[in-house]
């Protein structure tokens, strides 16, 4: 009998989850997204605005790889410098989420009485609202922009991390390790920091990773209806919403684009559940 096959322990179960095929698949992708947008040299050489009218439409193959678009530039380029403003403004999306629907959450679950239920109103409120209308809503006032549009994403993360946070901080401060610490005289601020809020991420983690996927499909469709960058630079959204006019005759300009968003989607869903714990379907 080995370690990993004692009762009592996790550690086999641990382990086919680090193992599982879908799961490392799903690492990797996440990878050559970051790669490809802190170091998109590796990928392609050449200049993602660069026009060239002779090369128009051309299919994926040959010089192209994925092809061109209609004015002769090259979508691999355009689709690579593109994952940096895409992912940059998921991520801000995701962290605008944590810190601020974070600290929401935690006040709300720590503090409780007229605090909690002030906050958890206006959260209600919030979710009521679907939350691509909201981030609409929220882009529109703030102005186009890839900095603007993460940040309307990020506000309507908000609702679901003050909720998750709030139900973490609920079930963490009547543990009897917390009340040990309130009786050595620790103060309130000590206990949320030190003993509360670190037993309270784990959910949080996972819905932040969870998060990193829709946020990507919210910017990319912030950026499908133009509040991105501005042309001609390149964004995942902004791609799909440049090939659309040329569906009947060049396919691959609206379709790599839209697979990718999907494929970098399910790759954090992927990993969010794993965080979360979950064994997942059999793969």
């Amino acid at each position: 009998m080995t370690l990993l096959s004692l009762p009592g322990t996790n550690l086999a179960g641990a382990s086919r989850r680090r193992l599982r095929p879908g799961l490392l698949w799903s690492a990797a992708v996440l990878l050559i997204a970051a790669c490809a947008a802190v170091l998109p040299g590796l990928f392609t050489g050449r200049d993602p605005l660069e026009v060239a009218p002779a090369d128009r439409l051309l299919p994926p193959g040959g010089g192209h790889l994925l092809g061109t678009d209609q004015l002769g530039r090259d979508m691999l380029s355009r689709m690579v410098h593109g994952a940096a403003p895409s992912l940059l403004a998921a991520l801000i999306a995701v962290v605008v989420g944590v810190v601020v629907g974070g600290l929401l959450g935690a006040v709300s679950g720590f503090d409780g009485g007229a605090v909690d239920g002030l906050i958890m109103r206006g959260v209600d409120v919030l979710l009521a609202i679907p939350g691509l209308l909201l981030s609409l809503t929220l882009v529109t006032v703030l102005g186009y922009g890839t900095v603007n549009t993460a940040l309307a994403v990020g506000f309507g993360n908000v609702p679901a991390f003050a909720r998750v946070m709030r139900s973490e901080v609920l079930r963490v401060r009547g543990s009897l390790f917390v009340e040990a610490a309130r009786s050595y005289g620790a103060g309130r601020h000590r206990v949320l920091a030190l003993h509360v809020l670190p037993n309270a991420r784990g959910p949080v983690l996972a819905l932040a990773a969870l998060s990193l996927g829709t946020s990507v499909l919210a910017v990319s469709a912030l950026s499908f209806l133009g509040y991105g960058a501005p042309p001609p630079a390149p964004e995942w959204g902004s791609l799909v919403a440049q090939g659309r006019d040329h569906l009947a005759d060049a396919w691959w300009l609206t379709t790599l684009p839209g697979l990718c968003v999907a494929l970098v989607a399910l790759a954090a869903n992927r990993v969010a559940r794993a965080l979360d714990g979950e064994s997942g379907e059999p793969e």
